[in-house]
C-alpha cells in the first residue's frame, strides 16, 4: 500500500473573475473547492492512475470535514487525525482577462505536541507499507524535526520514502535519509548553499545529496524537465512543449508519476518519464485540477529521455 502524509492540508477555494478592480464589487464568475496539500495531491493523482493509496495527516473543524468529504467523493481513501482548530482555507484567484493567478495561503491550525506525535504512532501500526510520500508545509509551531522522525519511523517499517519539502524542512528532513527527494533548482541551491544554473553544477549538487544517504534526487528544472541522479544513473527527461494553463500541483503530480512507475515495476528511467508526463499533464488543467491517466499516457510518449554519462 502507498501512503501519503500531509501535516498541514488545505481546502483550496478557487475563484474565477473576469478582471480584478479596486474599490468596486468584483463578481465571481465561477468557484470550486478542492482538497489540497502536497501529499493529498499525490494521493489524488495516484488514484487517477489506478494505484491504491491512502492519505494521512491532520484535519480540523468544518473545513477539515469538507476536505475529507471531497476526497471520499472523488474516490481517494484517507485516514486523518482530528485535531482542534480549523483546517486552513487557501484562496486561488484566476483573472480571466489577463490569465493572472493570485494565490493566498493561510497558516492552518496549531498542532499540539502530543497530537503531532500521533502520526508516528499511526505509521507504526500500518501493515506492510510499500511507499510513503511526505510533502507540504508544517503546521504553525511544528519543528522540521518531525519530518526526520516520520522518515525514520517509516524506514524502520521497511517502506521507501519520498520527501518533497523545502527550506529548513528539507535540510532537517534529509537527516532521516529518505530514499527520494524532489527539490526544484532553487530548493537544491538553498540546500547546498550556492546558486545552481548549469546542468553540471546541478548534477554535482545532487551527487552531494546522494553522499548524505539519499538514494535518488529528482531535480525539477521547469521547461528543461527533471534530472534524476542516483548511484550509477543520471537521466534527464524533457517534456514536450505545451501551453501551460496552471502550475499548481505539477510537482506533486511528478512525485505521483514516479511512484506509479516504481510500484508498477518500471525502471528508474521509465519512472522518470512518467514523473515528467504527470507533471506536464497537470499544467494543462485549469484551477487546482490534477493530471488524469489518459493525459499522462499520451504525454509519456512525447517525453525525450537523455542518459547522461559522467566524466
Amino acid at each position: 500500500m502507498i501512503y501519503t502524509i500531509t501535516l498541514n492540508p488545505a481546502l483550496d477555494r478557487t475563484l474565477w473573475i473576469n478582471e480584478i478592480r479596486e474599490d468596486v464589487s468584483n463578481r465571481i464568475v465561477r468557484e470550486e473547492s478542492y482538497a489540497g496539500g502536497k501529499g493529498i495531491d499525490v494521493s489524488k493523482v495516484l488514484t487517477a492512475l489506478g494505484i491504491e493509496n491512502r492519505a494521512l495527516g491532520f484535519i480540523a473543524g468544518f473545513a477539515g470535514r469538507q476536505l475529507v468529504a471531497q476526497l471520499i467523493r472523488d474516490g481517494t481513501s484517507c485516514d486523518f487525525i482530528p485535531v482542534s482548530g480549523e483546517t486552513r482555507i487557501n484562496i486561488v484567484i484566476h483573472e480571466m482577462n489577463t490569465g493572472r493567478q493570485i494565490i493566498l495561503n493561510s497558516s492552518g491550525p496549531k498542532i499540539k505536541p502530543f497530537e503531532l506525535l500521533e502520526i508516528t504512532d499511526v505509521i507504526k501500526r500500518i501493515e506492510d507499507p510499500e511507499f510513503f510520500s511526505i510533502g507540504g508545509s508544517l503546521p504553525p509551531g511544528a519543528h522540521p524535526e518531525i519530518y526526520r522522525k516520520i522518515i525514520e519511523t517509516a524506514r524502520l517499517r521497511g517502506a521507501r520514502v519520498v520527501l518533497d519539502v523545502d527550506r529548513e524542512a528539507l535540510r532537517v528532513g534529509i537527516g532521516g535519509k529518505p530514499d527520494v527527494i524532489k527539490p526544484n533548482i532553487h530548493e537544491l541551491s538553498s540546500l547546498v548553499g550556492r546558486k545552481l544554473e548549469k546542468r553540471g553544477d546541478i548534477l554535482e549538487a545532487a551527487r552531494e545529496i546522494n553522499r548524505r544517504g539519499v538514494e535518488i534526487v529528482l531535480v525539477s528544472m521547469g521547461p528543461r524537465g527533471i534530472l534524476l541522479v542516483s548511484d550509477g544513473n543520471v537521466y534527464q527527461a524533457v517534456p514536450p512543449k505545451v501551453e501551460v494553463v496552471n502550475t499548481i500541483g505539477a510537482g506533486d503530480s511528478s512525485v505521483a508519476g514516479f511512484i506509479y512507475g516504481q510500484v508498477s515495476g518500471k525502471s528508474l528511467s521509465e519512472s522518470l518519464i512518467l514523473a515528467t508526463a504527470a507533471g506536464t499533464a497537470t499544467t494543462l488543467r485549469v484551477g487546482t485540477a490534477l493530471a488524469q491517466k489518459r493525459d499522462v499516457e499520451e504525454i509519456a510518449h512525447q517525453v525525450e529521455l537523455e542518459t547522461i554519462e559522467e566524466e
